[in-house]
């Protein structure tokens, strides 16, 4: 009997031991994969691989800024799963039947001489592909992708003394299909949500289409559209956020008016007549709303991009 139990139990290990080390070597070759296409480090959390069910679940995946720019997030992806054609891994292809991808959030850096961090990756460099082209690339196929999408955070550093902060809310979720290279996929999740937000002129965009991805119907809409504010709730006393509220209105712009007793502070950010209110619900729960607007025309961006700086500033 005891025997038995030891067999079971070497077995287990075994097999534990196994799936250890085979999930640490797709995670190194997915990572090492991903930042030769980018031309920029990756950071993989967890990875596991079903054999049975033929899917593999990514969370924490993280693109950062290459070379040139200060230390930061470009792209953060929480959650990735996929569904895959192990037959076709076999005998050397990629075939993926269908992949999900989270975006929690795009961060655009422009640097003090102009550039951005989007167009210096790799991909934002890539010509149409022709023979030569195609056979450098990592060939793949992706019968079909969803892609959700969070946020863009567009910094602009270019500007002396200040970095000027915007935030576009998206919660927007696409479907594709007919995926054919890893350069096109890795263009595609930066270059989508960047659309979205309605950024324009990037290198980024022509590297998408380069094999005619075709989207199918939109499953979700936009939600900052015709919004003029931004709005969240902190599980902090009401005196500590509006400190952080004053200091975040500083480094954005400038403090016109403020009433500490109302809640209601009020100044000028990159052109636009910024108003933060603050709503105390509990002893520790304040409630922020941040309204942005230039020329009588809402801008959620600048407003989004003040809580961007409020949250800062309350770390």
């Amino acid at each position: 009997m005891q025997r038995k139990m030891k067999v079971v139990t070497l077995v287990v290990i075994l097999l534990l031991g196994f799936c250890l080390v085979r999930d640490f070597a797709l995670k190194s070759l997915i990572g090492t994969v991903a930042t030769s296409i980018t031309g920029a480090p990756i950071h993989i959390g967890s990875l596991s691989l079903s054999l049975i069910g033929q899917s593999v679940r990514i969370s924490d995946f993280k693109i950062y800024n290459p070379k040139g720019f200060a230390k930061g997030v470009l792209a953060d992806i929480p959650k990735i799963e996929l569904n895959c054609d192990l037959k076709a891994f076999m005998a050397s292809r990629i075939h993926l039947r269908w992949l999900e991808l989270e975006v929690k959030e795009i961060s655009i850096v422009k640097n003090k001489e102009g550039k951005l961090n989007v167009d210096s990756l790799k991909i934002a460099a890539a010509k149409p592909r022709g023979k030569k082209n195609a056979a450098k690339e990592l060939a793949m196929q992706i019968d079909v992708m969803s892609l959700g999408m969070g946020r863009v955070v567009n910094k602009d550093c270019s500007v002396e003394g200040r970095t000027l902060v915007k935030v576009y809310d998206i919660n927007l979720k696409k479907t594709y299909k007919n995926i054919t290279s890893a350069q096109q996929l890795a263009a595609l999740i930066i270059a989508e949500p960047l659309k979205a937000a309605g950024i324009q002129g990037l290198k980024v965009y022509g590297v998408s289409m380069l094999s005619g991805v075709a989207a199918l119907p939109v499953m979700a809409a936009f939600t900052f559209a015709a919004r003029d504010y931004a709005q969240e709730t902190f599980k902090m006393e009401i005196e500590r956020v509006y400190n952080a509220a004053l200091r975040a209105v500083k480094i954005a712009g400038r403090v016109k008016e403020e009433n500490r007793e109302s809640g209601v502070i009020s100044g000028e950010v990159d052109g636009a007549w910024v108003t933060l209110k603050l709503k105390k619900l509990a002893e520790k729960s304040t409630q922020v709303t941040i309204s942005a607007r230039k020329f009588g025309l809402p801008h959620a961006e600048i407003a989004s991009g003040v809580m961007y700086r409020l949250n800062e500033q309350l770390k």
